[in-house]
């Protein structure tokens, strides 16, 4: 495994020096899907790739334990066992890669996937989540409360506020607060790109979260009218590669948002694998954060195995 993110130096010139070729990123962006198609076993392979690399998540406002025991079962056994076996797979080892809640949900989850054996991290999002705009005391103690029921990552939002106006200082500043808040829980940082206005503003963003300590950077909340995209995702992936050859560090990235179908999953497999490489593709540097995603893989692999596509009631909801 990597190691983790120590971040370095605020590097003001670099920020400042970034300019975008919008143009270039959209016609770059729009060939991912389209230059590949993976068929039959390959399809199956990379579907289950993608499982490994999701965060099965719930925030919704009326989260209960129920809903939360629920999502942790799916996530200890998100394909039926009789389509493991016909693929030939060992069901217990095919798990997400963590169960992402609100923090006042992290004690069920860690509860749950403790009474089902499983050693899946819990992931909460803080900071005031999804817009950060709660005073910094308040937000940095989410995250020492979320840490210290049992939560192993936690997905941060930055101030946009700041990004917006450029004070990069302010956000740098805040980011490596909330990474010493975090401890030895993993902390992926959310720019809300829907939100930063421009492209450069989404780079920007990426690089300065990344020299505070950010273990992984995010593209969205989910909650923001545009979400993952994958010119979003081309921006901060080369971000991620950029600052990999100048610090040696290798950050992860976390596409979420509006990833509903097995389809959106394989183009973000498929952009990682072109822009950073296969190490990339494993969940320690890779995360898709969604809610739903997983029924259509799911669904996928069983026209895979039978021949023909299930029925609402014959797949577990998620």
């Amino acid at each position: 495994m990597a190691a983790r993110n120590r971040g370095c130096g605020l590097d003001l010139d670099w920020v400042q020096r970034v300019n975008i070729n919008l143009s270039a990123v959209k016609r770059r962006a729009e060939a991912i899907p389209t230059r590949r198609a993976v068929k039959k076993e390959c399809q199956a392979a990379w579907l289950l790739k993608a499982i490994s690399c999701i965060d099965l998540t719930t925030l919704s406002g009326d989260d209960t334990f129920t809903n939360v025991q629920r999502l942790c079962h799916k996530a200890v056994h998100p394909v039926r066992q009789d389509l493991c076996d016909a693929m030939d797979i060992d069901q217990k080892s095919l798990t997400v890669a963590a169960v992402c809640v609100y923090p006042a949900r992290v004690a069920d989850s860690v509860k749950s996937l403790k009474f089902l054996g499983a050693k899946i991290p819990v992931a909460a999002v803080a900071t005031g989540f999804p817009t950060g705009q709660y005073p910094l005391e308040t937000r940095l103690e989410e995250i020492k409360r979320a840490v210290a029921d049992g939560a192993q990552e936690i997905d941060i939002v930055i101030n946009r506020n700041y990004a917006l106006g450029g004070n990069w200082e302010g956000i740098y500043k805040e980011v490596q607060m909330m990474k010493e808040a975090c401890g030895a829980a993993h902390m992926k940082t959310i720019i809300a790109a829907g939100e930063l206005g421009t492209m450069t503003n989404v780079y920007k963003a990426s690089i300065v979260c990344m020299m505070a300590g950010a273990d992984f950077i995010k593209t969205s909340t989910g909650k923001e009218t545009v979400n993952a995209t994958l010119p979003v995702g081309l921006v901060m992936t080369r971000a991620i590669r950029d600052y990999y050859q100048v610090t040696g560090y290798k950050v992860g990235f976390k596409p979420a948002g509006g990833i509903r179908t097995a389809k959106d999953a394989l183009s973000w497999l498929m952009l990682m694998k072109e822009e950073l490489g296969n190490e990339w593709l494993q969940p320690h540097l890779f995360r898709i954060g969604a809610s739903s995603v997983l029924g259509d893989i799911e669904r996928q692999l069983y026209h895979y195995v039978t021949g023909r596509y299930a029925a609402a009631h014959e797949l577990a909801l998620p």
